[in-house]
């Protein structure tokens, strides 16, 4: 395990043993950390090979990869750029280690700033899975992301996650090329077990 804060993120890289997996870039929730989703990278793909950073943006004592000015409300600029940073730092781990792209693996903010990975720098993914995700921008931005295949589990229940907001990032991905699969489950804004079998089974197909 390479635990490093080079390339200016805080990140755990931990190198796999089976290589006819995609290496997972793991991206936490808000509060979480570069280890939060670890445990779960290694439940659904065993073997792989686990990058996994550290958002950079504090809100309070909580780390997030960008900025909100409110609930549901971000700050597109701080996402932009962030993104674009995450997507370089993304690249100098793939060239120090040998790795190809990535799938990414977001939870709620992790997830949000996947997409946007997706749409903004679409090269630095080989897909994504997309847990409790919002539509990043207001506008979406054009992406060619023929090819790459993407997984949204949304929750039903979900307080803060609009069912038609989900439904919006599902159809703009799926409009610029993405195979999408877009489930809702009966959950609310948490991870439930459902959400890691389709998880698991769906990174099995990769």
């Amino acid at each position: 395990m390479d635990a490093a804060a080079t390339t200016d993120f805080v990140h755990v890289y931990e190198p796999g043993i089976d290589t006819a997996r995609p290496p997972l870039l793991m991206l936490h929730g808000t509060g979480g950390d570069e280890r939060d989703l670890l445990g779960l990278g290694r439940m659904v793909a065993a073997g792989a090979s686990l990058l996994s950073p550290r958002g950079k943006v504090l809100e309070g004592a909580m780390p997030r990869f960008f900025r909100r000015l409110s609930e549901g409300v971000f700050d597109e600029d701080d996402l932009r750029r962030r993104t674009h940073e995450l997507a370089d730092f993304v690249a100098s781990v793939r060239e120090r280690h040998g790795l190809a792209a990535p799938v990414a693996v977001g939870f709620s903010n992790g997830a949000n700033i996947a997409a946007s990975l997706l749409l903004l720098r679409p090269e630095a993914l080989a897909g994504a899975a997309l847990l409790r995700a919002m539509s990043p921008f207001r506008t979406p931005p054009q992406a060619d992301l023929a090819g790459k295949r993407v997984l949204i589990l949304s929750g039903a229940m979900d307080p803060i996650v609009r069912a038609d907001d989900a439904e919006r990032l599902a159809q703009t991905l799926s409009g610029n090329g993405a195979s999408v699969d877009h489930r809702v489950l009966p959950a609310g804004h948490g991870l439930s077990q459902p959400d890691i079998g389709l998880l698991k089974a769906w990174l099995d197909q990769a």
